[in-house]
């Protein structure tokens, strides 16, 4: 299936870019979200019609994500966990818990724009965890896991 991205997408492509993919990929996620249309005629006519409004747009939030990554980059937040006798969590510290702590720290970041590729964290210790804010903004931060009765302690 061919479709006109209209916003850049990681490992996909550019903004204007007609693109191959797979039919289910294209009908239920890149339609839907409006983040490409079919490459028919019509739409193609159409994308060209708003392109400097897209390009635009995706500026702005290029801009707006640039100034998010500036914020978060001195970051430092410390999260709170049940953990044993040496360092091992009772349960994980996940992408929601990450969200949840540098939105209270005053960053406001939402679940899906943290990344961690081995999955989550199971033990105590400092980690560097990348927050993926735009297709080019990525910014990486860093959690500390502290078990609960230590923090007080501290």
């Amino acid at each position: 299936m061919e479709v006109i991205l209209l916003e850049k997408i990681h490992r996909l492509g550019a903004l204007g870019d007609r693109v191959n993919v797979r039919p289910g990929y294209g009908r239920n996620y890149l339609i839907p979200q409006r983040k490409a249309v079919p490459a028919t005629p019509d739409n193609v006519a159409r994308f060209e019609e708003q392109r400097a409004e897209l390009e635009r747009a995706q500026a702005d939030a290029f801009e707006a994500a640039t100034a998010r990554a500036e914020s978060l980059k001195e970051a430092r937040v410390t999260v709170k966990a049940k953990a044993g006798s040496e360092g091992k969590l009772f349960g994980s510290v996940g992408t929601g818990d990450i969200a949840d702590a540098l939105s209270a720290a005053g960053v406001a970041v939402e679940k899906r724009e943290v990344r961690l590729p081995h999955g989550s964290l199971r033990e105590v210790g400092e980690f560097q965890v990348e927050i993926h804010l735009h297709a080019d903004v990525d910014v990486e931060v860093t959690v500390e896991i502290v078990p609960e009765d230590a923090v007080g302690a501290a």
